[in-house]
C-alpha cells in the first residue's frame, strides 16, 4: 500500500493506493497523512474501512491530473545523514565516516515531488542529491536492536536533498545554512510501506536510485552502497534524539553531485528528474527566489 496527498498546496486530500492502482479518499478516517495517522496502524485502518465500504474511490484519470503533494503533512523534524555512500565520500575527498554524520533540515523545506525548486538569492552553487527517505510511524527512543528500529518505520519515499554548497561549506558554522533554503526538500510522490516493498521483492538497503538534469544522467547508484543501512540509522539516531511519528530521515546520496566538479550547478530553467525502485518518480523545474 502507498499513501499520498493530492491537490493544491495546503488543501491536499489524503489517499491510499492499493496494489491494483486504485486510489481511495481517506478523509472518512483521517484529515491528513500525518504523525497521528501513521501511529494508528494506518494499513489496518484502511483495510478495515475498505472492507466496511467506508472509503470512496477517486477516478484514476482525475487522480493522475491532480498535483502530487508531499506524502506526509509537515514533519516535526527532518534529520539528515551526510556522506553515507562510499562513492560519494570518495568523489568529495572525504574520509569514510566511522559513525553517521547527522545534521538537521528545516521541515518547512518540504514540498511536493513536482513543485518548483527555487535557487536562493546570491547562490551560485545549488546542487541536487537523490536520497532514500525514511518516515517514522512509531516513537523510537533508545532502540536496543535493529528489529526495534525497523518496527518504528512507517515507510519510505524519495527525497531530493537540495543543497547550496557555498552556504553549506564556505560560510562558516554548520551545514544547515546550505540545506534549509525554501523548497529544498521535494518529497514523494508516495509513502511506501515496508510490507509493500517486501511484497514487490524490494529491499530498502538495495534500491536503485537515479537522477538526471535536463535529461543527462548525474546520479546512478544504489542504496546497497550505503555505509550505514536504513534500519541502522534509525537505531543510531534514537540514542541521541526521540524520533516521533511523521519525522523524516534522509539517508544520504550516492556519487554524482555537482560538488564533485563533473557537472555544472543548477540554473533557472533546469529540469531535475528522480526515480527509485518501487518509490516512484519526481520532476522539478528550477526557478529563482
Amino acid at each position: 500500500m502507498q499513501f499520498a496527498r493530492l491537490g493544491p498546496a495546503g488543501s491536499e486530500i489524503p489517499v491510499a493506493i492499493d496494489t491494483d492502482g486504485e486510489v481511495f479518499d481517506l478523509r472518512s478516517i483521517t484529515s491528513d497523512v500525518d504523525g497521528a495517522f501513521l501511529a494508528s496502524d494506518p494499513v489496518g485502518r484502511v483495510d478495515h474501512a475498505r472492507s466496511a465500504g467506508d472509503l470512496t474511490s477517486i477516478d484514476r484519470d482525475r487522480a493522475d491530473g491532480m498535483r502530487r503533494g508531499a506524502p506526509i503533512a509537515r514533519p516535526g523534524k527532518v534529520v539528515c545523514i551526510g556522506l553515507n555512500y562510499r562513492d560519494h565520500a570518495a568523489e568529495t575527498g572525504a574520509d569514510i565516516p566511522t559513525e553517521p554524520i547527522v545534521f538537521m533540515k528545516d521541515p518547512m523545506t518540504v514540498i511536493g515531488p513536482d513543485d518548483e525548486v527555487l535557487i536562493p538569492r546570491n547562490s551560485t552553487k545549488t546542487d541536487w542529491e537523490i536520497e532514500l527517505a525514511i518516515v517514522i510511524g512509531r516513537t523510537a527512543r533508545y532502540c536496543e536492536s535493529d528489529a526495534a528500529a525497523e518496527a518504528s518505520i512507517a515507510g519510505y519515499a524519495i527525497a531530493n536533498d537540495v543543497s547550496e554548497r557555498e552556504f553549506q561549506l564556505e560560510r562558516g558554522g554548520q551545514w544547515d545554512k546550505g540545506k534549509s533554503c525554501e523548497t529544498f526538500n521535494p518529497l514523494g510522490p508516495w509513502l511506501v510501506t515496508p510490507r509493500s516493498l517486501d511484497a514487490a521483492g524490494l529491499d530498502p538497503a538495495a534500491l536503485a536510485l537515479r537522477l538526471t538534469v535536463n535529461g543527462e544522467v548525474r546520479q546512478d547508484g544504489t542504496t546497497a552502497d550505503m555505509i550505514f543501512r536504513p534500519v541502522e540509522i534509525v537505531r543510531y539516531l534514537s540514542q541521541f534524539m526521540v524520533l516521533y511519528p511523521g519525522d523524516v530521515i534522509s539517508t544520504g546520496t550516492p556519487a554524482g553531485v555537482a560538488l564533485a566538479g563533473h557537472a555544472p550547478y543548477l540554473q533557472p530553467g533546469d529540469v531535475v528528474e528522480l526515480t527509485a525502485d518501487g518509490l516512484g518518480s519526481q520532476r522539478q523545474t528550477v526557478g529563482a527566489a
